[in-house]
C-alpha cells in the first residue's frame, strides 16, 4: 500500500513538471488562450472524447463529476496518460511536419461514503507552442520585411471533485480546480532597409480557479438496456491575470532601446460552458454515446494591440462561441469470458468542432476528427480489472486561405483498478 501511494505521488510530480512543456507546434495556438486541450482520459479517447452520459464503476470519468458516485466501493483507481503526435502543416504548395509528445494527466478516484465518490488529479486546459516567420517584399522600395512569431506556455488544472447519488436514478457532482500557467508570445519585425527592429511581446501569469457542476439521470429501459442522460455547467469568470504588451524598438547600431509597456488589469477570462450527453448501455457489452458542448467565448473580451490608436485594449469581437459534437461507441464481446480477445474493448468515434477565435476578422479553422482504440485487460493474480487503453486519432484543422493541419495522434492511458478496500478472509 505504501509503495503504491509513493508511486502515485511521484507520478503526480512528474506530470506537474512535464505539463510545463508545450504539446503543440500549431501557429493557431497564438490566438485566444491557445489550443484548448482534450479533457477526456484514456477510456474516452478511443471514443473520440465522449463521456458526459457515461457512468461506469471501473473507470474515472472526469468529463462529468456526477459519474464519480458510480465508483466501485472496493477499489482505488488511478489513471495516467500520455500522447504522441505527428502533424503535417500545409500552406499552398509548402508542407512541413512536426512531432510532439506530452505526459498529459494523472487522476485518481475512490468511494468516500456509500453514495459519494471522490476524484482528484491534474489535467491540461490549453497549450501554446509555435515558432515561424513570414516575409513580405515591397516592390516599390525593394524592401523585405521579416516577421518572426514565437510563443510558449499554457494553462493546467489541479482538481478535486465529488459525486453524490442522491436518488437511485439521479446523481450530482462538482469539480473545483486550481488553474495556473503562463503565456509568452512575441512578434519581431526587421527590415533590410532599416537599422531598427521592433518586437511586440505579450505575456501574463494565471493563478485562478475553475468550477464545474454535473448531473446524471440513469433510466432502466429493459432488463438489458439502460439510458443515462448527463449535463454539465462550467462557470465563466475573470482569471485575475494582468495582460501585458511590451514594445521594444531596438537600434542595431547603437544598441539603444526604446521600451513601452501597456497593461490591462485582470484582462483574461474563461467562458460559461454547457454540455449535454446521452449514453446507451446494452447488456454491458455495447456502450453508445453522444455529447454536445457549447463554450460561450463570444461573450468574452480579449486583449488587442491597436496600432492606430497606439493602445492595448479589450475587444469583444476577437472570439466566438465554440460548438463541439462527439459520438462514440465501446464494444466488448463477452466481459466474463475466459478468452482474452472476448474481454478486449473495441472503441471508435468521430467529432466536429467549430473555432473559438477569429483571424483578421474571419472565423478560424474548424476541426473534424475520427478515432479508434482498444481497452486491453491486464491480468494479475486475482482479477483483470486494470486496463491499458490505446487509441489512434486523426484530426484535420482547416479553413479557406489558412494553414491546413493534419494530425495523427497516439494516446496511451493506463487505468490501475485495484481492490485496496476489500477485506480478505482466510479460512
Amino acid at each position: 500500500m505504501n509503495k503504491r501511494i509513493i508511486s502515485t505521488v511521484c507520478m503526480a510530480a512528474l506530470v506537474l513538471m512535464t505539463n510545463a512543456q508545450s504539446g503543440t507546434n500549431s501557429p493557431y495556438s497564438q490566438y485566444g488562450l491557445g489550443i484548448l486541450s482534450d479533457q477526456s482520459l484514456g477510456f474516452n479517447r478511443g471514443m473520440n472524447g465522449v463521456g458526459l452520459g457515461v457512468r461506469k464503476g471501473n473507470i474515472v470519468n472526469t468529463l462529468n463529476p456526477a459519474s464519480y458516485s458510480a465508483v466501485d466501493s472496493l477499489t482505488m483507481m488511478f489513471d495516467v496518460g500520455l500522447s504522441g503526435q505527428i502533424t503535417n502543416f500545409k500552406e499552398g504548395n509548402v508542407k512541413v511536419n512536426a512531432n510532439n509528445s506530452n505526459f498529459e494527466y494523472a487522476v485518481g478516484s475512490f468511494r468516500l461514503l456509500p453514495s459519494v465518490g471522490v476524484s482528484f488529479g491534474i489535467l491540461p486546459y490549453s497549450n501554446i507552442g509555435y515558432n515561424y516567420y513570414s516575409e513580405q517584399r515591397l516592390e516599390l522600395t525593394q524592401q523585405t520585411i521579416t516577421d518572426t512569431h514565437t510563443g510558449e506556455g499554457g494553462l493546467h488544472q489541479a482538481f478535486i471533485g465529488a459525486g453524490w447519488r442522491i436518488l437511485k436514478p439521479l446523481s450530482v457532482g462538482f469539480n473545483i480546480a486550481y488553474m495556473w500557467g503562463t503565456y509568452n508570445r512575441s512578434v519581431s519585425s526587421s527590415s533590410t532597409s532599416s537599422i531598427n527592429s521592433l518586437t511586440k511581446s505579450y505575456y501574463g501569469t494565471v493563478n485562478s480557479y475553475n468550477l464545474e457542476f454535473g448531473l446524471q439521470w440513469q433510466q432502466q429501459l429493459s432488463k438489458k438496456d439502460e439510458l443515462t442522460i448527463g449535463a454539465t455547467v462550467g462557470i465563466g469568470h475573470k482569471l485575475g491575470c494582468d495582460a501585458n504588451c511590451e514594445i521594444l524598438d531596438i537600434n542595431s547600431q547603437t544598441a539603444a532601446t526604446d521600451t513601452t509597456l501597456f497593461t490591462i488589469k485582470n484582462g483574461l477570462e474563461i467562458p460559461m460552458t454547457y454540455g449535454l450527453g446521452l449514453a446507451w448501455n446494452h447488456s454491458n457489452r455495447w456502450l453508445v454515446a453522444a455529447d454536445f458542448c457549447l463554450q460561450q467565448w463570444g461573450s468574452v473580451k480579449y486583449p488587442y494591440f491597436d496600432g492606430n490608436i497606439k493602445d492595448y485594449v479589450l475587444r469583444d469581437d476577437m472570439l466566438k462561441d465554440r460548438y463541439k459534437v462527439n459520438v462514440g461507441a465501446d464494444f466488448v464481446p463477452q466481459p466474463m469470458s475466459r478468452r482474452f480477445l472476448n474481454r478486449v474493448h473495441y472503441r471508435f468515434g468521430a467529432g466536429y468542432t467549430t473555432p473559438y477565435y477569429k483571424i483578421n476578422g474571419a472565423d478560424g479553422p474548424k476541426e473534424i476528427s475520427v478515432s479508434a482504440g482498444l481497452g486491453i485487460p491486464l491480468q494479475n493474480a486475482y482479477n483483470n480489472r486494470s486496463l491499458l487503453n490505446v487509441s489512434a486519432q486523426w484530426v484535420r484543422t482547416s479553413a479557406k486561405d489558412l494553414i491546413t493541419e493534419n494530425t495523427f495522434r497516439i494516446n496511451i492511458g493506463l487505468t490501475f483498478n485495484e481492490r485496496w478496500f476489500m477485506k480478505w478472509r482466510i479460512d
